[in-house]
């Protein structure tokens, strides 16, 4: 008896102990203070683009506009994981096959200058591996494929979103890399087919204690024991790819660093940096892109809106709507279009099947901010 009590008191004690490390590692949270803000746009000018019985991870728009996306991973697709949206329907892209002999949790989706469609797939947070693809927009054929080392995107590694510098050589993906707790930048040069990760849990690559109230209530999960607070997850280039914005989501700061100094390769970490710019404030956000006037664009997570940063740095809602669950992606389109992937994550993460089957429909919708930016970005 005294036996059984001591082995039921030992398996408490571990069992205390776990969730403790648990809500220490990944809990906890405080609420985030947004800034007041003026509105530039009106809410009426927000258009739908299309209904979807899946959740959108992330938008690419050509400049013939085809719209492209990744199906959330966190929802569990089962249709197919890229699509193209066709007459408003969902059509595996580049075909069928591909959704499961190329694909396994594609997420960052972008088009580059040479019209090739990129995918970053985290490959179940790097237990399959991470792996880039890239499609030609001409013949729907793939014509790259990238499969990332151990030592770049290992087990824990969480690779989410990407930009491709103009010339289309460098691709740049941010690793949020949220239980793996060291989030970082890889880089990947098309032309060497080789990539390196930098700046792994740089000040500027972790998330801040803030708490983020979604339309549904707060991001945590497991009665408090999982908090929603990622590293690196916002980044955008500008148009002539000069400099690289990057921002963890639950930070009240954007950051930037010259683009050719991210690919120098004689440059390191402790060199690169000494090279980054703590640019400007910011809000809780997701998705990010840049118009051609260096406007930034950046979707907030809690506030149902898509900000703007102008290049004096003042801070402003470019349009907000009620129709906004969680706008995640962004991509501009031709005639001065800005898309929104409404990916509605709170709906998703940790969430059954048949319960995000009840969220749907899911949407994308577009705005047109008065400028225009490189489009597929």
């Amino acid at each position: 008896m005294k036996s059984t009590l001591r082995i039921l008191f030992t398996l408490i004690a571990f069992l205390l102990l776990f969730i403790g490390a648990l809500r220490f590692l990944y809990g906890g949270g405080e609420p985030f203070q947004s800034p007041t803000m003026t509105l530039e746009t009106a809410s009426t000018n927000l258009e739908l683009v299309a209904e979807l019985s899946e959740a959108p991870g992330n938008i690419a728009v050509s400049k013939t506009g085809r719209v492209f996306i990744t199906l959330h991973p966190e929802a569990k697709p089962e249709f197919a994981k890229v699509v193209e949206i066709k007459d408003g329907k969902m059509v595996p892209f580049p075909n069928e096959i591909s959704q499961t002999e190329t694909y396994r949790t594609p997420q960052g989706i972008r088009i580059d200058s040479q019209n090739r469609l990129w995918t970053i797939d985290h490959g179940d947070n790097g237990i399959h591996g991470a792996r880039l693809v890239a499609v030609d927009l001409e013949t729907n054929q793939i014509i790259d494929q990238y499969d990332f080392p151990k030592e770049i995107a290992g087990i824990l590694s969480y690779l989410q979103d990407l930009v491709i510098e103009p010339n289309g050589r460098y691709i740049i993906i941010a690793d949020v890399n949220f239980f793996g707790k060291s989030p970082a930048l890889v880089v990947y040069d098309s032309n060497l087919k080789k990539s390196k990760r930098i700046l792994e849990n740089d000040e500027s690559m972790k998330s801040k204690n803030y708490l983020i109230q979604a339309h549904n209530g707060p991001m945590k999960r497991l009665f408090g024991l999982i908090s929603m607070k990622p590293g690196v997850d916002s980044i955008g280039l500008d148009s002539k790819g000069e400099y690289l914005y990057f921002a963890p989501m639950t930070h009240d700061r954007l950051f930037r660093i010259p683009l050719n100094d991210l690919v120098n390769e004689s440059l390191t970490n402790a060199d690169l940096k000494e090279k980054i710019e703590n640019y400007s404030a910011k809000t809780l956000t997701d998705g990010i892109t840049l118009d051609d006037e260096n406007n930034i664009f950046l979707t907030d997570v809690e506030n149902r809106s898509i900000l703007k940063i102008d290049t004096k740095k003042n801070l402003k809602i470019s349009i907000q709507s009620p129709k906004l669950r969680w706008p995640d992606g962004l991509s501009w389109g031709p005639d001065g279009y800005l898309y929104i992937a409404d990916s509605d994550i709170p709906d998703l993460v940790l969430a059954s099947r048949n319960d995000i089957k009840k969220a749907a429909p899911f949407h994308i919708f577009r705005y047109k901010p008065g400028t225009q930016g490189r489009i597929g970005h």
